[in-house]
């Protein structure tokens, strides 16, 4: 049979991404994945460098997505089938590029852990993110903010002459171009994946990746990895050297085996053959391997905790099986990031199939002998050097230009290789694909003038890098400019001249909603919290006097809401608080969100039986974050009663 690619719907329960956050994030990111001081102390030399080479400290210019819900219905996604007679791939290019689903074929069986809906959760970087399948990660510590976005997808000749589905876009976080591509040789039973992160750039910057793989979870199911060392990293935010398997009584490399979720890095000896398998009671699996670039292996687990089992229903539906994650990266572990020279490139292949090895020693007591029949195993279905061989063939096509496009992404890319007159052979990013989104900013590029938008609106996406700052600040001062470059000059970290640009802006702005809320933003974190909360009850007033119907204006109000009521509240303005709740749409006030701040509200009034209430009544908090624990911090204010398990999201031990 020879390989097939083909265009397929694929149909699933899904809830609404929503629209994006207009506000632009202003705050530095609330990453899970922040190491304590003192963890740092001992680390290996490289591994504490890149610790500390350039931490993610904005998500400029990329915005929120946390307009979803969970209210599920039938719906069509647009994806890629990659076949040939070993596997079937299922691809989805306006989700990140995620491989939803790896059939082997002649058995029927799903390798990987296959998502039955789709349901965003607030965990990638800027907030939606869905589980299941494989990821890919680029960006800083942490899930993409590409995971709900789409991709450009186009067919390229393949080495072998047959066919690969090629991925790419601009990872806007760092400004890179990026490439995966999908390619599945004829007789093979592994799909191959050629990975390119490339810097176009005069300086250099730092590169995250880690090709995230969800796997069933099982009793029997057992993680193996060629270490004997790995690096423990829990929501305490230490991280540790612990021995594999075993450590504090319990073998670790079987998931349910741990009780709170937690990764464990292995620590991959250098020279080593990099792989990662997930093998069941039987023996049979998943298995991950690469050329040697790709150094890091992972596993992650929920464990088996109430709060760990609440999240794994929360991201699926109840019933339908957990999953774990193996993975691979360019480090040792999640909280590195790697120097990328100006002008260079990282590149690397992958390599997904499945495995079967004598479930005797893969799951008896003797590490060594688990370790050693699964890689005899996988050198048997697939020698390290036709990985090498793979890996150069697809080299030489890495460049190749895109044919019949299957999908496309964003005009990102497209307006910075204009501006920029970047050259990269491969990816195109074509002037074709500019669109709403970028007018105002090509215009501001010819002109010198950053145009006033046709029609009243909360203000569109800002850019941020040197050359658009540069751009912004000689153009003439209106006050959606004065905007603009307030926001570019506060990612620059002139937090100073951020404010004096957004207070030229004030005294002339018709919309003067935006411009406060950065301020109030500003005065915040110069520890002003009375001011912050007399500029947001401001800001809120003046957005609700001008907004009109739609989305748009829908998301607006939603977004500085929520600011607006959890400062004024942590301020103790509880009158102004009460403001905003009775401006607010009544849509906006059945959403879990805000029936959350109205019990924070209520309990701040002294009606602790009505706050309680809300709780009792029950609601959805849509957008929890990772590691957030204010369901149990606001239940424990108003009750000494157990915090019912619907609302237990715990991912650490109680201090």
């Amino acid at each position: 049979m020879a390989t097939t690619v083909r265009r397929a719907v694929l149909t699933l329960p899904a809830a609404p991404l929503g629209p994006e956050n207009p506000l632009p994030v202003l705050r530095a990111p609330a990453e899970a994945h922040t190491l304590d001081a003192r963890s740092r102390e001992g680390l290996p030399r490289d591994m504490a460098r890149q610790i500390g080479y350039e931490p993610l400290r904005s998500l400029l210019p990329v915005r929120l997505r946390d307009g979803y819900q969970r209210r599920r219905q039938e719906r069509e996604f647009e994806a890629v089938v990659i076949e040939n007679a070993h596997l079937r791939v299922t691809v989805l290019p306006g989700l990140g590029g995620r491989v939803h689903s790896l059939v082997h074929v002649p058995t029927g069986r799903e390798l990987l852990y296959r998502n039955p809906v789709f349901q965003p959760a607030n965990f990638a970087l800027n907030g939606a993110w869905f589980s299941g399948g494989i990821e890919w990660n680029i960006g800083a510590t942490g899930h993409t903010t590409l995971s709900c976005a789409p991709l450009h997808a186009a067919l390229v000749p393949a080495p072998d002459g047959g066919v690969m589905v090629r991925l790419w876009e601009w990872e806007r976080l760092r400004d890179l171009p990026f490439q995966v591509d999908l390619w599945l040789p004829q007789d093979s039973e592994f799909l191959y994946v050629g990975v390119r992160v490339r810097n176009p750039h005069e300086r250099a910057v730092p590169v995250y990746w880690w090709s995230n793989i969800a796997v069933p979870e099982d009793p029997g199911t057992r993680v193996l990895a060629p270490a004997d060392e790995a690096w423990h990293f829990g929501y305490e935010r230490a991280l540790r050297r612990i021995p594999v398997p075993r450590w504090e009584d319990e073998d670790r490399t079987y998931p349910l085996r741990s009780e709170y979720p937690a990764d464990f890095f292995y620590e991959v000896p250098d020279g080593a053959r990099p792989w990662i398998a997930s093998l069941d009671a039987e023996g049979r699996g998943l298995v991950q391997t690469s050329t040697g670039r790709l150094r890091g292996r992972k596993l992650f687990v929920w464990g088996s905790g109430e709060g760990g089992r609440r999240w794994q229903e929360w991201l699926t539906e109840p019933g339908t099986g957990g999953y774990a994650e193996i993975q691979a990266g360019l480090a040792r572990t999640q909280l590195e990031h790697v120097r990328l020279e100006a002008g260079a490139e990282f590149s690397w292949l992958e390599a997904y199939g499945p495995l079967a090895a004598d479930p005797g020693p893969v799951h008896g007591p003797d590490w060594p002998s688990a370790r050693s029949a699964a890689e005899t195993a996988l050198a048997g279905a697939l020698p390290a050097e036709r990985v090498e061989e793979a890996y150069e063939a697809w080299r030489g096509s890495a460049d190749t230009e895109p044919g019949e496009r299957l999908a496309e992404g964003s005009g990102w890319g497209a307006l910075e290789v204009l501006c920029g007159g970047h050259k990269l052979p491969g990816t195109p990013f074509p002037e074709s694909g500019l669109g709403e989104a970028q007018a105002p900013w090509l215009e501001l590029w010819r002109t010198g003038v950053f145009p006033a938008p046709r029609r009243v609106a909360p203000p569109g996406p800002s850019l941020v890098a040197p050359h658009w700052r540069d751009m912004l600040e000689t153009a003439p001062a209106d006050p959606l400019t004065e905007y603009h470059l307030g926001v570019a000059q506060w990612r620059a970290g002139d937090v100073a001249q951020a404010v004096r640009s957004w207070e030229r802006g004030l005294a002339l702005a018709p919309s003067r909603w935006p411009l406060l809320r950065c301020l109030a933003v500003a005065d915040a974190l110069a520890g002003d919290p009375a001011r912050a909360a007399q500029r947001y009850a401001e800001a809120f007033e003046d957005l609700a006097e001008e907004s009109r119907g739609g989305e748009p204006w829908t998301a607006a109000e939603s977004a500085l809401g929520r600011e607006a009521m959890t400062t004024l509240l942590a301020a103790g303005r509880l009158p102004a608080a009460r403001a905003v709740w009775d401006r607010l749409r009544p849509a906006l006030r059945e959403e879990g969100r805000f029936r959350l701040l109205a019990a924070r509200l209520l309990a701040a009034e002294g009606h602790v039986g009505a706050a309680r209430r809300v709780f009792e009544d029950g609601f959805e908090l849509p957008d929890l974050r990772e590691g957030d624990e204010i369901l149990s911090e606001v239940w424990s204010r108003i009750t000494h009663r157990p915090l019912p398990a619907s609302y237990n999201f715990r991912m650490r031990p109680p201090t």
